[in-house]
């Protein structure tokens, strides 16, 4: 067994691990930020990240800057883990209380984007998160650009992992006068908060009302 099977194999409840790739693109398509980790001279490092899936890779982008984020794109091997928590699961006993989830690894080596095609990935990775702003401001001057590393995380078969729980809470003690069942959990958006520079005649453009609605 090579080391990426070791690591892509899930051992803990092996029966919630999901092996579909649409089922991956469901988990990552449903969030926005991830955890994006490696090693960096020996030491652990992490960062959360927002994110966004288009086809065949991951967009990520942060500041040129960042010295950990460079190591990432001099090819230190890295993972972004994603996970939604769905509701508290409620036993009636501690032991066996859990909780629902969807969760996602991808591992791989990130690769820079640069020139035109960074600066059409970040918009690609704007109308992602916020659909259809890049249409409603400006384009980045070259100082962003060149003050921006754009990175993607090829999807590559066999290393990636997806792991779920839904449902009530396991029969556990079958103590019928505990308390037993699920609190779901949800995320959603709120009302558009204006910021206080914008006059109030300036209309909340589509882009937030998509991102409201979704």
């Amino acid at each position: 067994m090579t080391t990426i099977d070791a690591l892509t194999r899930v051992r803990r409840l092996p029966d919630r691990a999901l092996g579909d790739r649409a089922e991956l693109d469901a988990v990552l398509d449903a969030g926005a930020v991830g955890t994006l980790s490696t090693v960096v001279d020996g030491l652990p490092w992490a960062v959360p990240m927002l994110y966004a899936r288009i086809g065949d890779a991951i967009l990520l982008h942060g500041s040129t800057g960042a010295g950990a984020l460079r190591r990432v794109a001099a090819g230190a091997p890295a993972c972004l883990c994603v996970t939604h928590l769905d509701g508290i699961v409620v036993a009636d006993n501690l032991f066996n209380s859990s909780a629902n989830y969807r969760s996602a690894v991808v591992r791989g080596q990130l690769e820079p984007i640069a020139g035109a095609e960074a600066e059409d990935a970040l918009t690609v990775l704007s109308d992602a998160l916020i659909p259809g702003r890049s249409a409603e401001v400006r384009a980045s001057t070259r100082k962003e650009l060149a003050a921006t590393l754009t990175l993607a995380l090829s999807i590559e078969p066999g290393q990636w992992t997806v792991k779920a729980r839904s449902g009530p809470p396991s029969e556990g003690d079958r103590n019928p006068g505990v308390w037993a069942g699920v609190v779901p959990l949800r995320t959603v958006a709120g009302e558009p908060v204006r910021a206080d520079r914008v006059p109030d005649d300036v209309p909340v453009p589509a882009s937030v009302r998509a991102l409201r609605s979704r």
